[in-house]
């Protein structure tokens, strides 16, 4: 088990943060082992079919037997949502010696595989080599795998935020981390995050704590090392909506009678605060589209709209919930 100490600062300085080059190396474990998550399994294939030109052998390395992740590979996003290339920058500075310690460090107990054996060199040179060779290769990795897909992960992440944010508004750190995942529990002060393989416990000491919402995370990771600054990747949520096929079905027959079949799925989805291009993206229509339809239902009540920096966020009202809570409950009773 490991564990954040964080008193009333860090609370207050709990921020969230897109990372490009997090998905890019959480990626790697899906591709590693698709019994991970079968939902990545339509991308995983996709992928395979383009990586072949790729040195597969060292892109695999980076993932341990354990599914760690060497740190050095992960530095916290230094602002909001930074570029692939402003974070690979980063690691392309990171020492020799960190390079050496986080490779060893992420795969113990077990030898470094074949392909990163160079690490453990004591002259600098071979290690320098290998860390600009595995950035140059994440960088090729990232173009085929990552990057077309990324302004769709991204706003999958973007809406995760908003929810999360409304939690910590709403009730706290408490809230915030009930539903993240089974393995998170806050308790007086102290985030726990259980079934880990090492156990450490991290006082945060004014450094606040960093969230990190990821498309492919299949449990909270924290950095491997103790002494890294308390950050934490999460599973998000609505991540089977990246690969489904299928449109999201309304079968509450009165709600569509009453809105038309659209209105009624949009509705539906609502249920969160979604910007228009995130609803047009999961109905797969144009986001002129969606617009027209929030008017109408912004218009009856239906759904309110707050700005959340870019975007304008929509959500049920308590009146739209009501109707699709009462329309389904006819359903029910019906069948």
């Amino acid at each position: 088990m490991i564990s954040f100490v964080l008193g009333v600062e860090d609370l207050a300085d709990t921020r969230f943060a897109l990372s490009p080059l997090h998905e890019t190396l959480f990626s790697l474990r899906v591709l590693q082992d698709p019994g991970l998550s079968a939902l990545h399994l339509p991308w995983r294939r996709s992928v395979l079919s383009r990586i072949g030109t790729l040195d597969t052998g060292l892109l695999m390395s980076l993932v341990a037997q354990r599914r760690t992740l060497p740190d050095f590979l992960t530095p916290n996003p230094t602002s909001f949502a930074p570029a692939f290339e402003e974070e690979l920058s980063v690691v392309r500075q990171a020492s020799c010696a960190r390079v050496r310690h986080d490779l060893l460090l992420a795969h113990a107990p077990d030898p470094l595989p074949e392909a990163l054996r160079d690490a453990v060199a004591t002259d600098d040179a071979p290690v320098a080599r290998l860390r600009d060779a595995i950035c140059d290769l994440l960088g090729q990795y990232w173009e085929v795998a990552i990057e077309p897909m990324w302004p769709q992960m991204r706003l999958v992440l973007e809406a995760d935020m908003t929810y999360r944010a409304r939690r910590l508004a709403l009730g706290g750190a408490r809230l915030l981390f009930a539903d993240m995942h089974p393995n998170l529990r806050w308790h007086s002060g102290e985030l726990y995050i259980h079934k880990m393989i090492s156990r450490h416990r991290v006082a945060a000491s004014g450094r606040g704590l960093l969230l990190l919402p990821s498309v492919f995370a299949h449990k909270p990771a924290p950095p491997v090392s103790p002494d890294e600054p308390p950050s934490l990747v999460y599973p998000s949520r609505a991540v089977a909506t990246l690969w489904s096929s299928e449109m999201p079905t309304v079968d509450t027959t009165a709600l569509v009678a009453l809105l038309g079949s659209s209105r009624a799925r949009l509705l539906g989805l609502l249920e969160e605060p979604l910007p228009t291009v995130e609803l047009a993206r999961r109905l797969r229509v144009t986001p002129s589209a969606v617009s027209q339809h929030l008017r109408v239902l912004h218009a009856t009540g239906l759904v309110t709209r707050t700005r959340d920096g870019r975007h304008v966020l929509y959500r049920r009202s308590t009146l739209g919930d009501r109707l699709t809570t009462t329309a389904t409950g006819a359903r029910k009773r019906g069948s």
